[in-house]
């Protein structure tokens, strides 16, 4: 259907009965887009689909150029109408899973000084603003900088084809968040020797985020890129329990049965695995299927090429792989009273009470504090940032001990930031001394502390924040430059060496929020997610999520609240959000809006 004589669009079907004309497609040929959240586009978008429109008799070469990049985004499997604008050879070999490329605003076909007609053929320049690229392990990662590539076209039996192209996809932001859906697939953590200080540290599955077509048989789609493994960025620190080689039987289309169970032939490599690597084959496989399936997965069966039983999973049985069962439970939250002593706030409580411990007498003012996982120590930063003490919350936990850890500089804000434990019962934190800044890990919260190497951290550049995932291998730093802004980044976290010599440190570190021009705090918020507080460029003040990759996330939008200088949330994702503002501490229930508990508490913490 074309909606208009001088204009191509796609038809959108809304129903099976109702077909609507829309301007989908992102194809302007200025200007720009309102940014639209995942959430939105795909509560709007549930029963959309959009179809290509085939090249006319007697269109331009630019024209065949919108025309081609309004069929790449239709919800054809592999682009049959699209293929029509190329010619024979070119669409044999194009490949367009090879890399997406996403602009703000879409790309743009305006004549350029480099659109040129000659001898053999037409130049098309498409342009457009880049902020994100997909490779072609479909990992999301943010992009900035001009995307400028050439088009070229030429006569077949009097029509203009394009017989030169890039491989790849070129879409607009909103129709890259209509037609993929972000997914985790789940691998185990490589954490070397520091395996051993928690119970089943081997089995310690991570969400590695990428981004699949919606509308391409959902289920056999992630099955398949499971199967390829982790992405770039993960692969150091994940592994996969799958054989190399491990691939789907051909011609399967994946679906839970009504008992929510599902059955996936393996091939040949696949179905050599033994027993117990089988199982945690099958954890993978149910946890990745059900971070995006509506329904819930009873059971996992794993069969060879043959049809024969390998092995199977039931839902009771992968809860021993169960992701982020190193986050703890969360019964409470914790913060710095107005007496500058650590307290707990209930869950559903209005005001905090006094820990039991040296923490909570007052003896020595405190001025942030983290609580372990197992919300049995704390560690606390006093109030001018100095020294780090860890001692029970637990009554009777005897005196404070000397600090673990004490900073030289001689300001405040040159000194030792809020720290923070993974799951494995370590302690990070970083000293921002500009004589001796360092990141430093304190093993069991109580050894010597260590310094751990960052890579790729510029020399006028110190971390302010330090947020550890409780999985270990992902650290979110909060950094700022000589110019004072703030940035966030994701590292890794590699391990190695032995168990009496571990080696720990911070590895290619990769920005989350790059659109993001102040970051004031940031907090885990999910398996792959976090919840930051900053502010475009000229923009106001926000709170969002974000995805690990730096995609925004798909969770709801935040109510919005005024002068946020801290923000607490739960990777076990049912606790309520924290905030800490110029007015004192807020939090946001399920379903509500802010609520404020108390205008002289501060520093609101999660266990974690």
């Amino acid at each position: 259907m074309v909606t208009h004589a001088g204009e191509r669009r796609t038809a959108v079907l809304l129903s099976a009965f109702v077909l609507l004309v829309t301007g989908c497609a992102s194809m302007p040929d200025g200007g720009s887009v309102d940014r639209v959240s995942p959430s939105q586009s795909a509560q709007g978008d549930a029963q959309v689909r959009v179809f290509s429109v085939s090249p006319q008799k007697g269109e331009s070469a630019r024209e065949i150029v919108r025309g081609f990049l309004e069929a790449t985004t239709s919800d054809e499997a592999a682009f049959r109408t699209a293929r029509e604008y190329l010619t024979e050879e070119m669409a044999k070999s194009w490949e367009p899973f090879e890399a997406t490329t996403v602009l703000a605003g879409g790309p743009s076909t305006r004549k350029s000084r480099t659109e040129l007609s000659t001898e053999d053929g037409y130049t098309v320049e498409v342009t457009g603003r880049r902020i994100a690229e997909i490779d072609a392990n479909s990992a999301y990662s943010p992009a900035d900088g001009t995307y400028r590539k050439d088009f070229h076209l030429t006569k077949v039996e009097g029509e203009w084809r394009i017989d030169s192209l890039p491989d790849g996809l070129v879409l607009g932001e909103s129709d890259f968040q209509r037609i993929y859906r972000p997914i985790n697939n789940y691998y185990f953590a490589s954490l070397g020797p520091d395996a051993e200080s928690v119970t089943r540290g081997k089995d310690v599955l991570v969400a590695d985020p990428i981004y699949l077509r919606r509308r391409i048989n959902a289920v056999t789609e992630t099955v398949k890129a499971l199967l390829e493994g982790p992405s770039n960025w993960m692969a150091p620190v994940v592994s996969s329990s799958f054989p190399p080689g491990t691939r789907l039987v051909p011609g399967q289309h994946l679906s839970l049965d009504d008992s929510g169970a599902l059955t996936v032939r393996l091939n040949a490599e696949g179905a050599q695995a033994g027993r117990t690597q089988c199982a945690r084959m099958a954890a993978q496989v149910l946890h990745t299927v059900q971070s995006q399936a509506s329904a819930e997965v009873s059971k996992v069966v794993l069969n060879g090429p043959g049809g024969g039983l390998v092995c199977e999973q039931t839902r009771e049985m992968a809860d021993d792989f169960e992701p982020g069962r190193l986050n703890g439970r969360a019964k409470r939250a914790y913060l710095i009273d107005e007496e500058h002593r650590v307290a707990s706030l209930g869950v559903r409580s209005e005001s905090s009470q006094p820990v039991g411990g040296p923490l909570g007498s007052g003896g020595v003012e405190m001025g942030a504090v983290p609580v372990n996982r197992p919300e049995g120590e704390a560690a606390a930063v006093t109030r001018g940032r100095q020294d780090l003490y860890v001692a029970s919350i637990e009554d009777g936990g005897g005196p404070l001990r000397e600090p673990v850890v004490s900073s030289e500089a001689k300001t405040e804000s040159d000194r030792l930031t809020a720290p923070s434990w993974d799951g494995l019962g370590d302690l990070w934190i970083a000293d921002q001394d500009p004589e001796q800044p360092r990141l430093m890990r304190v093993r069991g919260g109580r050894e010597d502390p260590e310094e751990v190497p960052v890579a790729d951290l510029e020399r006028d550049e110190r971390i302010e924040s330090v947020k550890i995932a409780s999985d270990g291998v992902r650290i979110a730093l909060q950094v700022r430059d000589s110019e004072g802004d703030r940035s966030l980044r994701l590292g890794r976290v590699e391990r190695s060496g032995s168990l009496q010599e571990p080696q720990v440190a911070v590895a290619d570190l990769r920005p989350l929020a790059p659109q993001l021009e102040d970051v004031v705090s940031a907090s885990w918020a999910g398996h792959s997610t976090l919840v930051v507080v900053g502010r475009e460029s000229g923009g106001v003040q926000q709170l969002q999520y974000l995805e690990t990759d730096g995609s925004i996330s798909d969770q709801p939008t935040l109510p919005g609240i005024n002068d946020v200088t801290g923000v607490a949330s739960s990777e076990e994702e049912s606790r309520p959000l924290l905030a800490e503002t110029r007015e004192g501490i807020v939090r946001l229930p399920p379903d509500a809006n802010w609520k404020t508990l108390s205008g002289r508490d501060s520093s609101p913490a999660y266990p974690g």
